[in-house]
């Protein structure tokens, strides 16, 4: 069993759903992204998804893709990201770090020293625009205990959701619908038929993006989902009121999440 999949497991044991949250590393600069960051883990959140910046995020809407040119603009570099994920990973023992970037970044730095770079401290990695005809390129970072998160749409069929089952590991990124992040998510209203059939095809966690920003959309996924993921919504706090909107969402979020146990 994996690493992260044990460790969602093992919180899921007394919580209705795990809330993970979405930076955009140097955004809008990397002091500040970084203390964002802090901050979501400081009050408690149990994922945190680290997006190092590419200029052409095709999986990503307006707010994260404006945010990521931005970023680009401060000149990051993905082995500085990772010892400040190092750090806060040392810092926040209790919560669980995620990189998230595109093929090219990815292939520039050299997957392999990536590996390297990850092992022991990062638990996954998310590359939307990877295929699974390609996973074979990712065998350096499984073998360094990075595993890889694959991800399903609603359009995605039942042979291409065996096709990825039996290379998933850790968790599936379930996209809440057929679009980009930030995409309203519409009131999920087909999200308990979709994710009851993605479960017939894998035993893994199922945690879900794309458009998740209210309370309403957490309700909507208790019992059917393990992990809630939250980014354009931050950010858009982030951008009116800086570290206090973010305070705000999280609070908004963190709340709703309690009232589940509670019920």
């Amino acid at each position: 069993m994996s690493h992260l999949k044990s460790f969602i497991q093992d919180q899921r044991t007394d919580k209705p759903l795990l809330l993970m949250t979405h930076v955009v590393y140097g955004y809008p600069n990397v002091e500040q992204s970084l203390e964002v960051m802090s901050h979501l883990l400081e009050e408690g959140v149990e994922l945190l998804e680290v997006q190092f910046p590419f200029s052409d995020p095709v999986a990503d809407g307006p707010v994260i893709t404006d945010a990521c040119h931005k970023a680009i603009s401060n000149r990051p570099q993905l082995g500085a990201c990772l010892e400040h994920i190092k750090d806060l990973a040392e810092r926040y023992p209790n919560s669980k770090i995620l990189l998230m970037s595109y093929l090219n970044p990815v292939l520039n730095y050299g997957v392999e020293r990536l590996a390297e770079d990850m092992a022991g401290i990062v638990p996954g990695i998310i590359i939307p625009d990877i295929t699974i005809q390609n996973q074979r390129m990712l065998e350096p970072l499984q073998k360094s205990g990075v595993t890889p998160i694959w991800i399903v749409t609603p359009d995605t069929d039942n042979a291409r959701l065996d096709g990825i089952s039996d290379i998933a590991e850790g968790m599936l990124y379930c996209v809440s619908n057929a679009g980009v992040t930030g995409q309203q998510a519409s009131g999920l209203e087909n999200i308990c038929s979709y994710l009851t059939r993605v479960r017939q095809h894998s035993e893994l966690p199922l945690s879900v993006g794309f458009g998740i920003s209210e309370a309403e959309h957490l309700l909507r996924l208790k019992g059917h989902a393990d992990v809630a993921i939250v980014g354009s919504a931050l950010l858009k706090a982030f951008n009116k009121d800086g570290l206090t909107g973010v305070e705000m969402k999280l609070n908004e979020l963190q709340s709703a999440i309690s009232k589940m146990s509670a019920c």
